[in-house]
């Protein structure tokens, strides 16, 4: 489980150390921040697939990147803290402006304390002056102290578990998206971050986990009474495509994506997402409350606390619903605060008497908790 994050000089984020819990709900108003550490998980889902620069470009750059640019933060940096039964990992990442604004590794560096030990191992550095993290490769090219085998089994575990952090957007549901259109039948290994191989995915959860698809079918007809099944079955003309087809309960007709609600489209996709067998190290997800009716969220917020005590949940909200669903110590506020985005976890016991009488989807829009738009 991730149980930290150091970071300085990224977008808003001048300087952040958070801690995280199985369950995290970032609130706040928009432009506080929250879409900025998101966007940090991104940045490692690209990091860990060696293509750090590819993400640079798609988002404009370095002096895009940096807390009001190169000129005023030349740097960036992050040290992330994760524990497993064995003990806790460490990495760390430096990366700093270069020519044709760009960045490249200043630092990079691991490190494993095992569980009992009186003190944090040391970080061991994989060196400096790459433009692709030395992670990434099916090589880790590790040299000098990085032979002893210990260290080389730190930098495999590291990277099998920061691979298997994945960031979710299912805002697109328009009549281009990926998830209306025919999928190809093989990528099925995981879901795409925008649901974009949805058919291919269940195709194959049904036919190799049926209790899981089961299940899913039936956490979508709670929240669509007139949802009988997904008709899945591969393109007669092509068949290594598939399309999400569906009927409806009682009916044979077949039905296409573009004839289901953009909200029962996103909580098909975030159903599948969070019921599926093999679930993903850490399930990050942007504003997974949009176009969902009230009774849709409170299915969802329930499910994500159902799989919180198996994996790794972190999301960010604008919706007073869905935070009423969640405890105290599960929110994290995000406020802009002097141009830089400021996050604080709540206090249970400094909020219990207010908790006598209000949610806390009402402590927020009343401006007790902070999370608000603020003029400064």
């Amino acid at each position: 489980m991730l149980d930290s994050i150091q970071l300085a000089g990224f977008k808003s984020i001048k300087k952040m150390d958070l801690e995280f819990s199985s369950l995290n709900v970032l609130i706040g108003a928009n432009g506080a921040g929250k879409s900025n550490l998101i966007g940090f998980f991104q940045l490692l889902n690209y990091l860990m697939t060696g293509s750090l620069q590819l993400y640079i470009a798609e988002n404009g750059y370095a002096d895009a990147l940096l807390h009001f640019g190169a000129k005023q933060t030349p740097q960036m940096s992050a040290t992330l803290k994760f524990s497993t039964p064995a003990g806790q990992n460490i990495y760390h990442m430096r990366l700093v402006s270069a020519a044709q604004d760009t960045l490249i590794f200043a630092d990079e560096a691991i490190s494993f304390t095992r569980s009992g030990s009186d003190s944090e191992a040391p970080l061991v550095s994989l060196g400096s002056g790459h433009r692709e993290s030395k992670l990434a490769g099916d090589d880790l090219n590790i040299s000098g102290d990085m032979k002893f085998a210990c260290n080389r089994k730190t930098a495999e575990v590291i990277k099998k578990i920061m691979q298997r952090w994945r960031v979710y957007h299912f805002h697109d549901t328009s009549k281009e998206a990926r998830i209306k259109k025919q999928a190809y039948l093989h990528d099925n290994v995981y879901l795409k971050d925008d649901g974009g191989n949805l058919a291919a995915f269940l195709y194959s959860m049904k036919h190799n986990h049926k209790p899981h698809y089961d299940r899913i079918v039936k956490v979508i007809q709670s929240t669509a009474p007139f949802f009988g099944d997904f008709v899945l079955e591969p393109n007669a003309l092509n068949p290594n495509y598939i399309m999400l087809n569906w009927r409806e309960r009682g009916k044979s007709n077949v039905f296409g994506p573009h004839q289901l609600s953009d909200g029962t489209l996103r909580f098909m996709a975030m159903t599948t997402l969070l019921l599926q067998p093999k679930l993903p190290e850490a399930i990050i997800i942007d504003e997974p409350e949009l176009g969902l009716h009230p009774y849709a969220i409170g299915i969802l917020a329930e499910i994500m606390k159902m799989v919180s005590r198996d994996t790794q949940i972190i999301i960010s909200t604008q919706s007073v619903s869905l935070v009423d669903h969640f405890e105290p110590k599960h929110i994290i506020v995000v406020d802009r605060v002097k141009e830089q985005s400021v996050f604080k976890k709540l206090n249970e016991k400094e909020l219990s008497h207010w908790l006598e009488s209000y949610t806390i989807g009402e402590l927020w829009e009343k401006n007790v908790l902070g999370g608000r738009p603020a003029w400064i």
